[in-house]
This record gives C-alpha cells, sequence and structure tokens, in this order.
C-alpha cells in the first residue's frame, strides 16, 4: 500500500496531461457512483465512492467545517483500492486530489467548451480552489489576462499579487462583461451571476454549488447558454444548481446538451463562436477516481 503527501504528487503532474487521463477515463464503463451526506449545523461529512470497472474504487471522504479560521475549512481523506481483489493500494493526499481533480475538471471542459482565442478569465472567489483554477486555466492559456473578483475585496488582492497578469476587480458586472471565461468557485448558496449580464461567445464554469440548496448563476444564465455537465448522474437531481430550476420547471431535462460520457460523440463541443456555453463542474466522486490513478501513474 503507498502512502502519497501533497509535495509528491504535485511535482509529478501536469494539467494538460490531466485532462487527457479524464477523457481517457470517460472510455471506460460508466461508473457507479454513491454520495453520502451527514450535517451538523453547518458542519458537513460528505462521502463519496465510486467504482469503474477496469479502473477500480475509489473513496473520498470530505469534512466540510466553514467556521474553521486558523485552518483550511475543507479536509478529509481518499483511498484508492484494487479493481481485482479489493485490497487497499494507496492513501493519497486529500488537498492533492481534490485540488487536481476540481480544476482539472473544469479545464477539460474549457478545452472543449470555451473560445480557443479567449483572452479575459475572471474567476470569481479567492480561496484554494480559485488558485488552483488560476493555475490551470494559466496552463490552457498563457497568454491570457485574468480578473479575480470576491465578496471580501481584500482576498482577491492576495490572490491577485501572486500571479502575474492577475488583477483584482471590485465591480462584478463589469468585470463578468470584459471577461470571455467566466468561472465560479464561491460557497454562495442563492445565485449571485446574472445571466443579463453575459455576452455571445463567452464560457462560464460553474464550480461553488456543491449541495441541492446551492447555486451561484440564476434562471436567466441557464436560459441564455447551452448547458453541459460532467456527469449527468452526479449533477441533474443532487446540485442546486440544476435540481431547483428542474424541480421548478424552469428548464427541462432535454437542455443538458451533454456530459462527458459524451465526448466521444462530438456533442460536447462549441456550436459556434457567438453562443455561451454554461459547465456546471459537479466533481463527482468517479472524477476523483480518475485524478488518483492519473496521480498513481505519474509517480510510477
Amino acid at each position: 500500500m503507498r502512502m502519497v503527501g501533497f509535495d509528491e504528487g504535485e511535482a509529478a503532474l501536469d494539467w494538460i496531461a490531466l485532462t487527457d487521463a479524464l477523457a481517457e477515463g470517460h472510455t471506460l464503463p460508466r461508473a457507479e457512483v454513491t454520495d453520502g451526506f451527514l450535517r451538523r449545523g453547518a458542519d458537513t461529512l460528505l462521502n463519496r465512492a465510486a467504482w469503474i470497472d477496469g479502473l477500480g474504487i475509489g473513496v473520498k471522504s470530505a469534512t466540510i467545517f466553514p467556521g474553521n479560521r486558523d485552518r483550511p475549512s475543507v479536509n478529509g481523506g481518499m483511498c484508492v483500492y484494487s479493481d481485482a481483489d479489493g485490497t487497499l493500494e494507496a492513501v493519497i493526499d486529500f488537498h492533492l486530489v481534490t485540488k487536481w481533480k476540481t480544476a482539472g475538471d473544469s479545464l477539460l471542459a474549457a478545452r472543449r467548451l470555451a473560445r480557443p482565442d479567449s483572452r479575459t478569465i475572471l474567476i470569481c472567489g479567492a480561496g484554494t480552489v480559485a488558485v488552483a483554477l488560476r493555475e490551470a486555466y494559466g496552463a490552457l492559456f498563457p497568454d491570457a489576462e485574468f480578473l479575480v473578483w470576491n465578496r471580501t475585496a481584500d482576498r482577491a488582492r492576495r490572490l491577485a499579487q501572486g500571479f502575474e497578469r492577475t488583477e483584482a476587480v471590485e465591480g462584478l458586472r463589469e468585470a463578468v462583461e470584459r471577461a470571455d471565461i467566466v468561472t465560479l468557485a464561491t460557497m454562495a448558496e442563492t445565485p449571485f451571476l446574472e445571466g443579463d449580464w453575459l455576452r455571445p461567445g463567452q464560457h462560464v464554469d460553474l464550480i461553488g454549488a456543491y449541495r441541492a440548496d446551492m447555486r451561484e448563476a440564476d434562471d436567466a444564465a441557464l436560459h441564455r447558454a447551452r448547458l453541459f455537465c460532467d456527469s449527468r448522474d452526479t449533477v441533474m437531481g443532487h446540485i442546486g444548481e440544476l435540481k431547483i430550476p428542474l424541480e421548478a420547471g424552469t428548464i427541462g431535462p432535454e437542455a443538458m446538451i451533454a456530459d462527458y460520457y459524451d465526448l466521444d460523440s462530438g456533442s460536447f463541443v462549441r456550436g459556434t463562436a457567438e453562443e455561451i456555453t454554461l459547465f456546471k463542474n459537479g466533481g463527482g466522486a468517479h472524477l476523483d477516481l480518475m485524478t488518483a490513478r492519473h496521480i498513481l501513474d505519474s509517480l510510477t
């Protein structure tokens, strides 16, 4: 059984190679996935498990304690089990898997849906995920200008100071209107991205909402865009970003054009330069497993 720490894994990984591995993982049989939540007030335990025939079993436990001030608010662990005999093969640092899975998930979508000539990228949020997004999108768009917006402006400024060609901004609407790509990684429970602000040709990447009662974008954004997600099975009936408008009848299931299991069909693509594409990053356990396997393969 192998133990993989954050620094060891970080040194071996490449963002573009990871997206290739995620795409390859979706050529295997469809994953069986289960999620379980336990809550104590605002604190949450999220258990995610996946089994992919030919790849094995992955179980990731995440503890989300929003009240933490002197330590990370999200912690946990990741175990990988053999597909052949069920034995424990590896325990991998939770933060390593989460960082690369979350941003890599969005980056694979951007490779298919964002305009290749995108030059301005807006990151909404200034936490750990936002830092990973700056790294990941920077690998795909090395010449891009980055904008960072956060409800707490000081945090946006601190993030921006850590990177070249990165500017903290305070006016959200103006920043959205400037951007070619808008990526949201916040803990918002109610929508704050308004679809009326969007312009033709943009790509919207929604990451933050992970519970059934959470949303980052309003109904107008869903109506104006062509909709994609990483997995219908883990997003449509589970995450508020789509679950709420589906249950309200605001959109129908047919609005979701494709997920990653449709990559080879040719439907997971931008249709025209002028359309707005919107991707919901659900980050299911199958993506954790694919990422964990890629980490182990990168270290061999």
